[in-house]
């Protein structure tokens, strides 16, 4: 019995760990967001601003909270460079 106690406490602590972040609380796909404290540790993450003086007005505007970058941003990243293969020709006297 205990075996099988300390087999789901193990599996258990396993699933805990490999968890990911979470998105809750949080809208827009923005690089900075407004974080606002809502009380009792709750927080809302409003990411909609391309920058940090986009978001200034927001916060300064009475919300209390800040000015943040979104940790779940990702930039666009343009095609790979394109590498050119240099044709060597040997060298004949």
């Amino acid at each position: 019995m205990t075996r099988i106690a300390l087999a789901v406490a193990a599996l258990a602590a396993v699933l805990c760990f490999a968890a990911a972040p979470s998105q809750a609380g949080q809208y827009g796909d923005a690089p900075w967001c407004s974080v606002q404290y809502l009380g009792f540790g709750a927080q809302e993450w409003d990411c909609e601003y391309a920058t940090a003086a986009a978001c200034a007005p927001t916060v300064i505007a009475g919300n209390r909270g800040f000015c943040n970058r979104n940790p779940y941003f990702v930039e666009e990243q343009g095609p790979p460079p394109v590498q050119y293969r240099r044709h060597h020709r040997a060298y004949h006297e």
